[in-house]
């Protein structure tokens, strides 16, 4: 265990760091390039740099990187391009918005990568009941892992600071559960999921300087899956995303068809003192952001605080499981 400190603490370092050095840079690169959305919540819709994936991928691949040096493994090397992948398919949905279908298909086919390096055990592990060993079906599940983790991590950004802020919390939580079932080399692995995201909450949170984009969510989505089948800790990991999952199920039950997020109603609209209420137009979809504003207006600081709070609860949930992983009835 000893030996294995210096490098959890030298990828934490490096991971927070990179982003939080690189992030200025891109910031510039893409104002100069006028690579920049309004943000129509904020008061003069101000125009925010758009995306943030690039420092992202490049905390996560700079950290792991240097993890490898230390434990060279066939799981860090999954972990970087699985990642990887993700991130184009990302980078091509920022640069033109395509089908609905699109980003599931490709992230599906980017999980691939997990299968071909052997990367995963056959075991689905449940708290109190043990590991049941599900060979075949086990495949498919991680051709479904990585896009539903994805896709929900992308659904979820839909404020300032949101999703960079509850990937810091679920990551973190996820890296505990890891420690806590003792399964140290992917603990030490999911680290920079952590640190990568708290380093771009600096820049995201209100009012943002950047934001992420399809290819920053989808990356962290996409590490979040791979963690948690290299970890098998698939469960837990389900339970510290419970508000994105919410989130995701609300809207999918609603549309009831996968479609670009862009294609759709707004589920809320800004009143004249800036904050947002929910909409009235029968056929915008349920979200949690609706739910949430289902009470009255709130600010956006005050509905990103209320999103915090519920992912710190799951977290909270997750690491209860995790203790019970070890328990057998």
């Amino acid at each position: 265990m000893f030996e294995q400190i210096v490098p959890a603490i030298l990828v934490s370092i490096v991971a927070f760091f990179s982003v939080y050095i690189i992030t200025p840079f891109l910031i510039r690169a893409l104002e100069k390039r006028n690579l920049r959305v309004k943000d129509y919540h904020r008061k003069g819709g101000a125009m925010i740099p758009r995306p943030g994936g690039p420092s992202i991928l490049i905390g996560i691949i700079a950290s792991e990187l240097t993890l490898y040096a230390f434990f060279p493994t066939t799981a860090i090397i999954t972990i970087l391009i699985t990642t990887s992948l993700a991130f184009v398919v990302g980078m091509i949905d920022d640069r033109k918005a395509l089908g609905g279908w699109f980003k599931p298909l490709a992230l599906a086919a980017s999980a691939i990568s997990i299968i071909f390096l052997g990367a995963y055990d056959t075991n689905l592990t449940f708290p109190l009941f043990g590991s049941f060993k599900i060979p075949a079906l086990y495949l498919v599940l991680i051709i479904f892992i990585i896009p539903i983790t994805g896709n929900t991590i992308n659904s979820i950004d839909v404020l300032n600071g949101v999703v960079s802020g509850f990937m810091t919390i679920a990551s973190f939580s996820l890296s505990a559960s890891l420690f806590i079932i003792q399964n140290y080399e992917i603990a030490i692995a999911s680290l920079p999921l952590g640190f990568v995201s708290l380093a771009f909450y600096k820049y995201h949170k209100f009012p943002s300087k950047i934001f992420p984009g399809d290819s920053g969510a989808l990356t962290l989505g996409v590490m979040y899956g791979v963690i948690a089948i290299l970890g098998h800790v698939e469960i837990v990991a389900a339970i510290a995303l419970l508000p994105a999952v919410i989130n995701s199920f609300l809207f999918l039950s609603s549309v009831k068809r996968i479609v670009e997020h862009r294609q759709i109603k707004n589920p809320t609209t800004v009143t004249s003192d800036f904050k947002l209420m929910a909409t009235s137009d029968k056929d915008a979809p349920i979200t949690l952001l609706r739910l949430i504003l289902a009470t009255g207006p709130m600010t956006e600081k005050q509905i990103v605080f209320v999103i915090f709070k519920l992912t710190l609860f799951s977290a909270s949930l997750a690491i209860i499981t995790a203790f019970m992983m070890g328990i057998k009835i």
